[in-house]
């Protein structure tokens, strides 16, 4: 029976053994015992990655994705630092309990919504409509608002969810989106925008995902990786030609039934910044998973961010010498079914899931060369998949600057939401 393995970033074993005993000192100088799964930040490697993405976007400003933080006092830290602005959130009830406590100014939805009781409440606050946008990429969705309001006197803010895909041999590579690629469908829905009465077109989104969310050089996947490569130099060089065209189109709008043209460009993301942010048309770009650097970020050409999220599991039981149990750490990520979306045992070094139990809902069993050094109480720290979804499993984020816990904080969860 083999051992999950994963291939894995140059953090030396020395220095993860140091993240453990920092990450243990400053969780055992707190006036009370943590609940587990204890959600830590590392808040210089955080700051260290917000500094480079800021170098990455070369002036460009980015929005935070709230998606991939999920804890309000992480996105205020982002949006606290030179060359991030806005946040671009993934649900209108979100949006609207971002504004109301006043985490952001400035909240563009990245998905169009149907959710009736948020539009309402859009449709029936100024402030909220004024510091909102939300995504469209069909008429219908301009109906829904429509028939939850009486007059148009509340204005609101939209943007258009373009397809950012790649069009390659016949074929569509990238998320599946908008319905949105040729320039024609893309115009008539902005036309239509402008005209309807009650809604202003104030932006645009083309989120390529195939070259910011897909790693491409994974050391055990060459050959894979050779492709996505291809893959995203090719989106990037379509994309260039489609923005522009896009651009052009959208220009001939201004002038015409009140509309003055975009306020911002949207794309991109942790992993596109520098191609995304080079493109004249784009305006900003976005990132969330960099600030945290989940294990899906580990294996990229354009950057290597520094792990600053991790969740500590006690050892509950040793049912071998060379095996330890941790309790819980079924922790798996969204996403396409593997070992990829399985949470990682970090620090101490040396630690491995098993093949027959993987990460547990209940129990993890860990082996490997540092198993038998562990006693019954000891934590292991893991780092997550996916950086926001982490935060979906605790109430409270333990903030940790060296091997000090300075601040504890709420997640969404600890807040008593649920989007």
């Amino acid at each position: 029976m083999s051992d999950v393995q994963h291939s894995l970033p140059a953090s030396s074993s020395v220095e993860r053994n140091r993240l453990r005993a920092r990450l243990g000192a400053a969780v055992a100088g707190h006036d009370q015992p943590l609940p587990t799964p204890t959600l830590v930040v590392d808040l210089d490697a955080f700051d260290a990655n917000a500094d480079d993405l800021v170098r990455r976007a070369g002036g460009t400003p980015i929005r935070v994705a709230s998606k991939s933080l999920r804890v309000p006092a992480l996105v205020t830290r982002a949006l606290a630092r030179e060359g991030f602005a806005g946040t671009l959130a993934y649900t209108l009830a979100e949006a609207l309990w971002l504004v109301d406590q006043d985490v952001s100014d400035d909240v563009v939805v990245a998905y169009p919504s149907v959710d009736r009781a948020a539009l309402g409440a859009l449709v029936a606050s100024p402030r909220a409509a004024s510091r909102i946008t939300i995504m469209v990429d069909d008429v219908a969705h301009l109906d829904v608002v429509d028939s939850l309001r009486a007059s148009t006197a509340v204005p609101v803010q939209v943007a258009i969810d373009i397809d950012a895909g790649l069009r390659w041999a016949g074929q569509q590579v990238g998320p599946r989106r908008s319905p949105l690629f040729d320039v024609g469908a893309i115009i008539g829905l902005a036309r239509a925008v402008v005209q309807r009465p009650g809604f202003h077109l104030v932006g645009v989104m083309t989120y390529e995902g195939q070259v910011a969310g897909v790693p491409d050089a994974v050391p055990d996947q060459r050959a894979k990786s050779a492709i996505v490569r291809r893959i995203k130099e090719r989106s990037i060089s379509q994309l260039v030609s489609r923005r522009a065209a896009i651009a052009e189109a959208l220009d001939g709008l201004a002038g015409r039934d009140g509309f003055d043209g975009l306020r911002f460009w949207n794309a991109g993301g942790s992993g596109s910044i520098e191609s995304s942010a080079a493109d004249p048309v784009v305006t900003e770009v976005t990132a969330g998973s960099g600030l945290l650097g989940p294990t899906l970020f580990d294996h990229y050409t354009s950057f290597r961010p520094t792990p600053a999220a991790f969740f500590g599991l006690p050892v509950t039981r040793k049912p071998t010498p060379e095996t330890v149990t941790v309790h819980g750490g079924g922790l798996i990520a969204s996403g396409p079914t593997g070992a990829d979306r399985a949470p990682t045992p970090w620090a101490p070094a040396g630690l491995r899931l098993t093949a027959l139990e993987g990460a547990g809902e209940v129990q993890t069993p860990l082996t490997g060369a540092n198993a038998a050094t562990l006693a019954i109480g000891d934590l292991v720290w893991f780092r997550h998949a996916k950086s926001g979804e982490l935060f979906e499993h605790g109430t409270h984020a333990h903030l940790v600057q060296g091997s000090e816990l300075v601040e504890t904080v709420a997640t969404y969860r600890g807040h008593g939401l649920a989007f």
